[in-house]
């Protein structure tokens, strides 16, 4: 089954410093039909403001990967980790038995453009933990490049999740295919731009 949710369907938050559109029920918007996909819970796209950022404020038994499309936004938890993320890296943090952090914008004139993904967790109650990489804009120049596995092979981050994600840079007349494995979904989140999409089956034997 092939399913299109426009983006314009999504659920939308105006705080001002933060401009967040929801593809899944989240905060203030709650949607039944909209809960999560697979081990995917959340995918939130937002718009931080200069010098706008969340406060401290914590999480348990939940992966979080921060993917930073335009700006930069600077990471503090409680467990010793500082850093800021721009294009092209991916954070990973693991929530586990329990972390606080904060994340800011500390331009004042550049506004941060990002996706915030959680996943639901394959273990329970683990030590809190963080990861980030980089990704080169030519390793995901006309290709999905995997960024996120519960494996971490070829240098993507690791996740405690039942989930791969992958990045793309698509563009023009290119084309990228990928193959499902039998029993696995895919949902794919287009974050910028437009593209054209064909599913199709092959019956072997």
């Amino acid at each position: 089954m092939f399913e299109l949710r426009r983006g314009a369907d999504r659920g939308h938050a105006n705080h001002g410093w933060l401009d967040s559109f929801h593809s899944f029920s989240f905060a203030d918007y709650y949607d039944p039909a909209q809960m999560s996909f697979g081990a995917l819970r959340v995918i939130n796209e937002d718009h931080i403001a200069p010098t706008g950022g969340f406060p401290m404020h914590s999480h348990r038994d939940m992966e979080i990967v921060t993917y930073v499309l335009e700006g930069a936004i600077t990471h503090r938890d409680n467990i010793g980790n500082g850093s800021t993320i721009r294009p092209g890296d991916v954070q990973r943090m693991s929530a586990g038995k329990g972390i606080t952090h904060s994340e800011f914008n500390e331009s004042r004139e550049q506004p941060v453009h990002m996706l915030q993904i959680w996943l639901m967790p394959n273990v329970a109650g683990i030590a809190p933990s963080y990861q980030e990489q980089h990704f080169s804009a030519d390793q995901k120049r006309g290709r999905l490049r995997v960024v996120a596995s519960a494996s971490g092979h070829d240098n993507a981050v690791t996740i405690h999740a039942n989930a791969t994600l992958l990045a793309g840079l698509i563009d023009g007349d290119e084309r990228v295919e990928y193959a499902v494995e039998p029993g696995h979904q895919v949902y794919l989140h287009v974050a910028r731009g437009a593209g054209r999409f064909q599913a199709s089956c092959r019956l072997d034997g």
